[in-house]
């Protein structure tokens, strides 16, 4: 039986997310269907990470077993004729026994963009929050130092969502190793988290808090009070899904 992995980039508009749900179709759920009809068996995707409805990748990692020979090329080739234009199989390779997806992972990189001018292009509207507001840079830098090292983010994970089955005994407390803002044009502004793993809606909520503080109606000490006090209550609103995109996740440490 080999194990083999997947690099995958997807647009999360209309799927429920990565994981298979009853309520909807999912990033799994269109890759295993078309992964069972080029094996002829029963494939299960096992993920990195879940993504919530709405949000994108561009280097989502998977793996199944399988007892087919189907090499590497072919399973490429033939898993993008038969999936959706919205997701797209970049790489695929056979890895050693003991890999898995999620469990081997070291650390993972979200990135959330903003649009900050008046009118947005409308080709960006399905990856790209537009909040047109001037944002104070500086501050808002002040909060992502602030995020770095271990600290407990229960303050930024969505209210009754914890998967405690699969929480490791960590309660809300996660490692960020990078937290950077980037401008890379007029306009754009990007917000870029490394971290050793993410609670729900953590990316989504720290964001919806910073641009709270780079609009002026927060400050750096009350950001960093809502980061202590481990309460979702007193955190900003929840960023909308379509501005983050899962970039990376890493098996080395190349962050």
């Amino acid at each position: 039986m080999r194990t083999v992995k997947l690099l995958i980039a997807f647009d999360g508009t209309g799927y429920c997310g990565w994981q298979r749900q009853k309520n909807g179709f999912s990033i799994q759920e269109e890759i295993e269907r078309s992964l069972s009809v080029i094996c002829n068996e029963q494939i299960i995707l096992h993920g990195a990470g879940r993504t919530d409805a709405g949000v994108h990748a561009q280097g989502m990692t998977a793996h199944f077993k399988t007892y087919s020979k189907v090499d590497g090329t072919a399973l490429q080739k033939g898993l993008n004729s038969l999936l959706p234009g919205a997701i797209r199989i970049l790489e695929v390779s056979d890895q050693p026994a003991d890999f898995h997806a999620r469990f081997s992972a070291l650390a993972k990189t979200y990135r959330y963009t903003i649009f900050t001018s008046q009118v947005m292009p409308p080709n960006w509207r399905l990856y790209t929050y537009h909040l047109p507001f001037k944002l104070d840079r500086s501050i808002m830098e002040q909060c992502l130092g602030e995020l770095l090292g271990t600290h407990d983010f229960s303050s930024f994970e969505t209210t009754g969502s914890r998967d405690k089955n699969n929480n490791h005994g960590r309660g809300g407390m996660r490692t960020i190793y990078r937290a950077r803002l980037v401008e890379p044009e007029e306009h754009i502004v990007l917000l870029q988290f490394t971290g050793d793993g993410f609670l729900r809606h953590m990316v989504r909520n720290i964001t919806g808090t910073v641009l709270e503080v780079g609009r002026g109606k927060r400050t750096v000490k009350e950001f960093v009070q809502i980061l202590r006090c481990k309460d979702r209550n007193k955190a900003g609103a929840t960023a909308p899904s379509c501005g983050l995109s899962l970039v990376k996740v890493h098996y080395q440490k190349d962050w």
